[in-house]
């Protein structure tokens, strides 16, 4: 499917506008959330169709922030992250498949401590409007969850009543805008 020439081009993540988070259970019975707070990237949505669009998002890993320092380091430590050996999590697109009016699946490769994955991620399109200075703007949600084993991220210690302290399930969270280069 051809998408309309005023769309096609280049569009940059606005990390001021943006958002990619995560959630998990805690203690089996408590949700932490935290986000990054440093994200670029950038899509380029080829005029001909979306499958020959590409994504790509860099996030800074030691940037995690959960909202409790202690915690924050953790993460960013060999136990997690390790961000020391693995400063950037990474995404790149192999491709992009319009499943309805405004929702998407983009698909490929995550890579976490430098183990790469293949992912599907669900992305609804919110809508695309020109801001005040008149630079157009496209907003995108979804969610995935994943295993954070699956990359190595292994750490956990067990409870008393036989359940772990952290759970292995991950769901990421996409609050995306993105704004079209000139």
């Amino acid at each position: 499917m051809a998408i309309d020439p005023q769309y096609a081009g280049n569009w940059m993540i606005d990390a001021a506008h943006s958002r990619i988070g995560f959630s998990t259970r805690h203690a089996m019975i408590a949700r932490v959330r935290g986000a990054f707070n440093e994200v670029s990237g950038e899509v380029h949505l080829n005029p001909e169709s979306f499958d020959q669009s590409t994504v790509r998002v860099v996030i800074r890993a030691a940037s995690i922030d959960t909202r409790e320092a202690d915690r924050d380091n953790h993460i960013r430590s060999a136990d997690f992250l390790d961000v020391e050996q693995f400063p950037e999590i990474t995404f790149v697109s192999n491709s992009i498949d319009e499943i309805s009016d405004e929702n998407f699946i983009v698909a490929g490769e995550l890579t976490i401590r430098g183990i790469t994955r293949p992912v599907s991620v669900p992305l609804e399109l919110l809508g695309i409007e020109s801001d005040p200075s008149g630079a157009l703007r496209a907003g995108l949600e979804g969610t995935r969850r994943i295993d954070r084993r699956d990359w190595g991220v292994t750490w956990n210690t067990p409870l008393d009543s036989g359940g772990m302290l952290v759970s292995d399930k991950i769901t990421l969270e996409f609050e995306l805008s993105l704004v079209k280069q000139q």
